[in-house]
């Protein structure tokens, strides 16, 4: 199981996968605000997404769980 966690602190812009989604390594999977930048998440390996932990809106800390892979 592969963890996709938060790069810095922000409010959670865009959601881009759902669970059940196919993932290929360097693929965005979500979009962080921070400080009016917009910040893309990505994968660093392949899989199947298996649980969102976080909503769009939603706060986040740096290193907080955002999405878990199989």
């Amino acid at each position: 199981m592969s963890k996709i966690v938060a790069v810095m602190a922000g409010n959670v812009y865009k959601i881009l996968v759902k669970p059940g989604d196919q993932v290929e390594a360097g693929q965005d999977v979500a979009v962080l605000e921070s400080m009016k930048m917009e910040i893309a998440i990505t994968v660093g390996s392949g899989g199947t997404v298996k649980e969102v932990k976080v909503s769009e809106g939603d706060f986040v800390n740096e290193g907080d769980l955002l999405i878990e892979l199989d």
